[in-house]
């Protein structure tokens, strides 16, 4: 914390953009999931700049830019590299992620709670529920025990549990410590796999579109998150995802983030209209692209030939 930090992205589409700032605080919960751990930093982070770097004064990339918080000023946040990197190692191997589960619905330790439980302070996390079949169950925990310990590391509150259990490999042995009864107990559990639903196989349209030759585009459809990340009215046509350097649509002036709202006078919805529509065109030697970047909309002729 206060360390110097420098974030590298594309905002609003302007291209490469450097903006300086400090880390502000770490594991930062803002609700984005079960496994949130944010780095916040004050270095100017707009719509644009997710998925670039946040490096340190070394050189080295300590995180990737993720989100904003709306109407704020000097408030991002990035993923940590240590959770990229295991996320990354598991998608070039596997092509999907798994992460580690237990079987368990746990709730917040109020200081009301641990009195109940005969605890001096609201430290560690209380068990809710346990699903029966699952490592826990089938390690002897139980509903109304305090976990405080997960395989080596402090458990004080609720977010340290689905972080840590998430980052420990599928079928690991490790020993949890349990509050029951006013005593502390340790319990040995084989971590179970809990697949993430957006490994899945995704629907043919909601594929991202990789470039073809004559184009040199890759599209994506327009999720509810990109479209209020950019500030997009509605989630009708695709976005470009990347450009190849040489190729048509680079010399016609298009950039990652401008969305394709119409090929050759054609509305484009969803990737399926954008797929049909550019195999209409494959024998033509200039395609007319409706882009809408920013605010405004243009018309682009892509050259093929």
């Amino acid at each position: 914390i206060g360390e110097w930090v420098l974030a590298i992205g594309n905002p609003f589409g302007l291209g490469g953009t450097v903006t300086a700032g400090i880390v502000s605080q770490k594991g930062r919960v803002i609700g984005a999931g079960p496994y949130d751990n944010f780095i916040q930093t004050d270095a100017s982070i707009n719509p644009g700049n997710s998925g670039g770097p946040l490096f340190n004064m070394n050189g080295e990339v300590v995180g990737i830019n993720t989100a904003i918080i709306a109407g704020g000023q000097g408030i991002g946040f990035a993923t940590p590299i240590n959770m990229v990197k295991d996320v990354l190692t598991q998608l070039k191997e596997k092509g999907s992620v798994t992460r580690g589960w237990i079987g368990v619905s746990i709730q917040e330790l109020t200081p009301e709670l641990a009195k109940s439980f005969g605890l001096k302070e609201p430290n560690g996390v209380l068990i809710s529920s346990v699903t029966p079949g699952d490592p826990a169950e089938k390690a002897g925990l139980k509903a109304g025990d305090v976990i405080v310990g997960f395989n080596g590391k402090t458990i004080t509150d609720l977010s340290d549990l689905p972080r840590t259990v998430a980052s420990t490999p599928p079928g690991k042995n490790v020993e949890v410590k349990v509050i029951r009864d006013g005593k502390e107990k340790s319990f040995f559990i084989k971590v179970g796999t809990k697949v993430e639903e957006g490994a899945r196989e995704k629907p043919a349209e909601e594929k991202e579109i990789a470039p073809d030759e004559r184009i040199g585009i890759s599209v994506q459809p327009i999720t509810q998150d990109i479209a209020k990340r950019l500030g997009l009215k509605d989630t009708e046509g695709v976005i470009i995802s990347s450009v190849k350097s040489d190729g048509p649509a680079a010399s016609a002036g298009l950039k990652r983030g401008d969305v394709i709202k119409e090929v050759d006078r054609k509305a484009i919805k969803n990737t399926k209209d954008y797929e049909k529509a550019i195999t209409a065109v494959e024998k033509k030697d200039v395609v007319l692209m409706l882009i809408l970047r920013g605010n405004n909309t243009i018309y682009v002729a892509l050259k093929l030939k």
